[in-house]
């Protein structure tokens, strides 16, 4: 058995006493900053050394065998992890909408992971609990919710399909107890650029995905108003239930955003639960300068909204706020008397598990508010407006550099999207075969950076 360091004899690992357990903490943890942090997020790092599979499984020898392995091949194997792992703080990376490292946030993250608790009754989790509260009330202030609530979510699929299961519950209370047996055929309305989560939410809760109505767009990836009302009205009038419009603040690809008054007016009209998936471009909210790209999002119902992205706190960060206060509890709570006792020691209403439908709960709010309280609300506005800017700027760049096209003038997000048109296809007329020779110029360039590791 391996001895190295007195590895072997470290009481299973738990012994945190034991110098050379602390050792061993100390040399990960300056790995960590050395590999991960400094030269991580240095532009003259690669970004990733990418391998393929299985050339990647006989480099990390994922076999786990009967002894233990040494403190120094530990070591060797946070080194390997860290070196064919993609640098998501590296200026270079960009990729499904988030990036950076905020030294606060991954503070916040070292000591919830040392503590290693579940956030879903107030004796397992106090300080959290209060974070979580606080927080909560401050993001629902900046959405103008004046008297809401709501949870930190894992990723904002999760908070998408908590949106459309509570829209379900508000139309039919009975479904918690009866289920879908004997209701109407539920309708739910998100734009054709809208994310894939609510398609497959509906898919998980047993609506499914024909429900789920497609709303036109227009040439700016925007949802055109008229034409969910005449979705709306057709789905009625064939005596089909709609239960949930779902707006998107902030499209995946093209960064657009949905017109928040005119689908509010439409859902007052007809009795529909309004919910903002501004997950991408929420945090517009936390800048004086572009927090009109959301007008109108204190009338919706509900919100998703995702603070690691635009804002760089750390993996995963992810809240889903609601109008109505109570509506949470009523629609998931599930007494369990082994968990949540009416004749605790104190106000139970700070057992918040109450509130979605999982029972273990990571705590997700630590990083977020000990980066805030790092930066201020000013700190976090000068985050947001400097990623518009840079945006702004490459959009400038992108528009006069010759062999680039922009897919649209102006974006509204921080999303740039474009084109590269090589010398062998400029100047052609632009058929459908000239569209498809274009369409294999930018995977061709993609494979070539991602080996080559430069973005």
């Amino acid at each position: 058995m391996a001895t190295n360091h007195g590895i072997a004899e470290i009481n299973l690992g738990n012994n945190f006493e034991d110098e050379a357990l602390q050792t061993f903490l100390h040399d990960v943890e300056k790995m960590i900053v050395e590999e991960s942090l400094v030269k991580g997020t240095s532009r003259e790092t690669r970004v990733t050394n990418f391998r393929q599979p299985e050339e990647l499984k006989e480099i990390l020898k994922l076999s786990i065998e009967r002894s233990p392995c040494s403190y120094q091949e530990l070591l060797e194997i946070c080194k390997k992890v860290i070196t064919y792992s993609v640098k998501t703080g590296n200026p270079r990376f960009f990729n499904q909408l988030y990036s950076g490292m905020n030294v606060f946030g991954l503070a916040g993250s070292w000591v919830t992971e040392s503590l290693n608790t579940n956030i879903h009754t107030y004796e397992t989790s106090p300080v959290f609990v209060l974070i979580d509260n606080f927080i909560i009330e401050k993001m629902c202030n900046k959405v103008g919710f004046e008297a809401g609530d709501g949870l930190f979510c894992p990723g904002g699929a999760f908070s998408n399909i908590m949106a459309l299961n509570i829209s379900r519950y508000k139309c039919y209370p009975e479904v918690t107890s009866e289920g879908v047996y004997g209701a109407k055929r539920m309708k739910i309305y998100v734009s054709a650029e809208g994310h894939y989560s609510i398609t497959k939410g509906a898919m998980f809760l047993g609506i499914g995905s024909k429900s789920v109505v497609k709303v036109k767009t227009d040439d700016r990836g925007v949802m055109i108003a008229d034409d969910l009302e005449r979705q709306i009205v057709r789905d009625k009038e064939n005596g089909e239930q709609p239960i949930c419009v779902v707006a998107t603040s902030g499209t995946t690809v093209l960064g657009s955003f949905d017109p928040l008054d005119a689908l509010a007016d439409i859902c007052d009209k007809h009795g529909v639960w309004l919910h903002c998936d501004a997950c991408w471009g929420g945090s517009a909210l936390l800048s004086e300068k572009h927090k009109h790209l959301l007008d109108g999002i204190h009338r919706t119902s509900s919100v998703s909204w995702n603070m690691h992205k635009l804002t760089a706190t750390p993996m995963q960060c992810s809240l889903f706020l609601i109008k109505e206060k109570g509506l949470l509890e009523e629609c998931n709570r599930f007494n369990v008397e082994y968990l949540f006792q009416p004749d605790k020691c104190y106000d139970t209403s700070y057992d918040i598990g109450h509130k979605t439908v999982q029972c273990g709960r990571k705590a997700d709010s630590l990083k977020l508010w000990l980066m805030w309280k790092g930066l201020g609300d000013a700190g976090m506005s000068a985050i947001v407006d400097k990623a518009f800017e840079n945006a702004r700027y490459f959009t400038s760049k992108i528009r006069d550099r010759e062999g680039f096209r922009l897919v649209l003038p102006e974006f509204q997000l921080t999303s740039v999207c474009f084109w590269f048109i090589p010398k062998s296809l400029r100047g052609r007329e632009e058929t459908t075969e000239w569209w498809d020779a274009v369409s294999k110029v930018g995977p061709k360039i993609k494979e070539k950076m991602l080996y080559e590791g430069t973005i």
